[in-house]
């Protein structure tokens, strides 16, 4: 048996940590860097580590992996403390100490190790520790960790490839370039002397010379969008010497803590025989509120919605941290079965290369729903844990319509008909959804970006299989897209037509709050016959109103709008916004697009499935790929 370090105890200055402490430990007193690697513990106070960072997630480790007890090694040096276990589970709202578990641990002016057995109790879901000082004299804390004991001969040996795509935002890549090369390869870690990371440069504007190591590559890249960036890094890893075993997946414009990547491999070292074909998904902290756990794995729902499993939580507050590790989807109850549908964002999904061998390459999908279809077409189950995350901008703060109309339109369509992904969603209705969505809030423009992507399905596979169509056409989205203006100009064009804009403020909570229906039964059904005053009118619009709204396109705030003549829609993060006026002309001249685009679907829906089945093969082959990028 060997001692396999499972996870270290956390300490870190981190900007994320110095916002969100909780996320590492909850003290009355003081946590300050020292010297060296270590940290003082300060006098006068308590220092619980049942935290999202510092908890053993030991309901995890059982499920996934060999791991059967587990352990507690500090290493110390300073003031008398008390020493207690800690344990909590789903029906915990703050921390609970182990009976019986305290113990006094005297002053020393020498480091020495404590060595602890964790209960491993069945009931609990995360185990942890606290420290409570009440002299006059701190504790030093260094190395220290939780581990486990296992067979030697059962820990796998793991090649880890971290791929990163990026165009054009070398400030975030230099920076988690450094991060890798200080205290990845440069740790004393396993995973030091078995991990490599390609950065895929889809801009060529990183230099190349100043990045680029043995175990750091950069790779010059063609425009070809997310899709075509992670495919080259899936080529590369495969490419690579010692070739990869798993290839981690990660954003570039994010944070993410070393730690993580480090726990990541620990985890597939020892992930058991059920297990170890499953991929790895990483949490999405949000960047602007780090204690907040926005997603780690999404689903498809019956309505074509890519929806996260686990509505978002505070991982600050012990109840979170402690569910957060239960399995939330229940696809057999009645109702439930869309929660089948799983994927992970590649934010940070670990893939398998034995998963890339049998089912190859993403789709030429350039951005958007990549991730959806594949991990879909490799019927992937998934690992999260605790502590292996990232921070990320929340989608809620970076609406695009060029990707959420027109990419994830054509997308879906394009991923369903080529691999049959996703049966139980419709995606069909869910773009009728989006039309009437755009077209009841008076955005004209984007109700026709989703006809856009519609129409460039249409078009068969040929149109993504041909090199730089994907660009092209998402360039061309991006110009079409509703235009927004800074405030100064809004404000200017508000004043010239009379809106009043002192209720600017109040659309703060419209992403946040649930949607309550305000409207009674009678005013729904004028709402839906009239289009809201589109196809009819009646009386119903009355002139010279305004609602004002947020911009994001997935809100209907369908009581503030109803029979107004004007819409002002707003962007609060990014100070931007537009006025829209109800124009009849441009209502019948997308609704009767689409009616037509639907008759086309129609008498073609057979040729087309078959065009895209039979293109599948082809277009996710390592040939094809390599053909596309010219490499």
């Amino acid at each position: 048996m060997i001692r396999h370090k499972l996870a270290n105890i956390l300490l870190d200055d981190a900007t994320q940590f110095l916002q969100q402490p909780t996320l590492l430990h909850r003290s009355t007193s003081a946590v300050t860097r020292a010297e060296g690697d270590s940290w003082l513990l300060g006098p006068h106070g308590t220092h619980d580590f049942t935290t999202f960072f510092n908890a053993l997630s030991v309901s995890r480790w059982r499920e996934y992996t060999i791991a059967r007890n587990f352990h507690l090694h500090l290493e110390v040096r300073g003031g008398a403390f008390t020493l207690s276990l800690t344990h909590a589970n789903g029906f915990s709202w703050e921390t609970e100490p182990v009976e019986g578990s305290e113990r006094e641990v005297p002053a020393s002016d020498e480091w020495h190790a404590i060595e602890l057995d964790l209960p491993n109790d069945p009931d609990d879901t995360i185990e942890a520790f606290a420290v409570s000082i009440e002299g006059d004299e701190g504790v030093l804390v260094r190395n220290s960790y939780y581990y486990a004991e296992v067979d030697e001969d059962r820990v796998r040996n793991v090649e880890l490839a971290l791929c990163t795509t990026t165009f054009r935002k070398e400030s975030y890549i230099k920076r988690n370039v450094d991060l890798v090369k200080r205290y990845v390869l440069g740790s004393k870690e396993p995973v030091a002397a078995h991990f490599t990371q390609h950065v895929v440069d889809n801009g060529r504007t990183l230099d190349v010379e100043a990045l680029q190591t043995d175990r750091v590559r950069i790779h010059p890249n063609d425009n070809v969008g997310g899709s075509g960036g992670y495919a080259r890094g899936m080529i590369e890893a495969l490419r690579q010497e010692p070739r990869a075993t798993h290839v981690l997946l990660m954003d570039d414009d994010v944070l993410v803590s070393p730690e993580s990547i480090i726990r990541t491999y620990a985890l597939l070292q020892i992930v058991d025989d059920e297990h170890a074909d499953r991929f790895v998904e990483g949490a999405m902290m949000d960047l602007f509120e780090p204690d907040v756990r926005w997603e780690d794995i999404g689903y498809v729902t019956y309505y074509g919605d890519c929806v996260p499993l686990k509505p978002s939580a505070h991982m600050g507050q012990v109840h979170s941290v402690a569910t957060n590790e239960m399995d939330q989807a229940r696809p057999s109850l009645p109702g439930h079965g869309d929660q089948a549908q799983q994927y992970g964002g590649w934010w940070y999904c670990v893939i398998p290369v034995s998963a890339i061998e049998e089912n190859g390459l993403p789709l030429p999908l350039f951005v958007r729903y990549d991730d959806i279809e594949y991990a879909l077409r490799c019927k992937a189950r998934f690992m999260t844990m605790n502590g292996i995350c990232l921070w990320h901008p929340s989608f809620v703060r970076r609406y695009s319509a060029a990707v959420e109309r027109y990419q994830v339109t054509r997308n879906a369509l394009v991923a369903q008909y080529t691999t049959g992904v996703a049966p139980m969603a419709d995606f069909v209705d869910h773009m009728l959804h989006l039309v009437q969505l755009e077209l009841k809030k008076f955005n004209y423009t984007n109700a026709e970006l989703v006809l856009d992507g519609f129409e460039d399905f249409l078009k068969g596979p040929a149109f993504l299989e041909q090199p730089g169509n994907a660009e092209r056409a998402f360039m061309a989205a991006n110009r079409r897209a509703e235009k927004l203006v800074p405030f100064a100009e809004l404000r200017r064009q508000c004043e010239e037509q009379g809106i009043d804009l002192s209720a600017i403020y109040e659309v703060d909570g419209m992403k946040r709050a649930d949607a309550i229906e305000r409207r009674s039964f009678p005013q729904r059904l004028e709402d839906y016959l009239s289009f809201n005053g589109q196809r009819v009118d009646l009386g119903y619009v009355q002139k010279g109103t305004a609602a004002i709204i947020d911009v994001a396109g997935w809100l209907y705030p369908a009581d503030l709008i109803r029979r107004k003549d004007t819409i002002v829609a707003v962007d609060l993060e990014n100070q931007r916004g537009v006025i829209r006026h109800l124009d009849r002309d441009r209502f019948k001249a997308v609704w009767g697009r689409w009616q037509e685009d639907l008759k086309r679907l129609k008498a073609n829906e057979a040729q087309l499935r078959e065009a895209y089945s039979a293109a599948a093969p082809r277009m996710t082959s390592r040939e094809f790929w390599e053909s596309y990028l010219g490499i």
